[in-house]
């Protein structure tokens, strides 16, 4: 076997983080990063996975929790949650939001246009006092009392 069979395609960006959220999705609960390791496609070393884990918990995607000397590690949120906080620190790091936005509209196919147009919509609809605050609610979830985007309200 010479080197260049041996030698893995290069992942596109994310794409590890997709992968090791979803394996954390299929656990039935808790999960440590040695069963991560051994439940993902390929050959990636232990510190890799720590590596990745470590990243998505500092983007809110995984919770974590002590057990003994290491942690374990549970999904806060699935593949499309996490390119949502992709979009949202890509627009939080620029200075022209609205023409960022606007630029994003424009380039947006017209059925993805009509999604976004619904799912604004949605939003801005009064909520139905008996239905949880869902992924585009303006209500913040943490108290459905009191109207606000709870990114606004944690001062994000």
């Amino acid at each position: 076997m010479g080197p260049d069979s041996r030698r893995l395609r290069r992942r596109g960006q994310g794409e590890l983080e997709a992968q090791v959220l979803a394996v954390l999705h299929s656990a039935n609960g808790p999960a440590t990063a040695g069963w991560v390791q051994e439940h993902l496609d390929g050959d990636l070393a232990y510190t890799t996975v720590i590596t990745i884990l470590s990243r998505l918990y500092t983007k809110n995607a995984v919770t974590r929790s002590r057990e003994g000397r290491s942690y374990t590690w549970t999904s806060a949120s699935d593949e499309a949650g996490l390119a949502a906080l992709r979009m949202r620190r890509v627009l939080d790091g620029e200075r022209d939001r609205d023409a960022v936005l606007a630029h994003f509209i424009s380039a947006l196919s017209p059925g993805d246009e009509e999604r976004l147009r619904a799912l604004l919509a949605r939003a801005a609809a009064p909520d139905d006092p008996g239905e949880p605050a869902g992924p585009g609610s303006r209500r913040d979830p943490r108290n459905p009392s009191e109207p606000g985007d709870s990114a606004d309200a944690e001062g994000r």
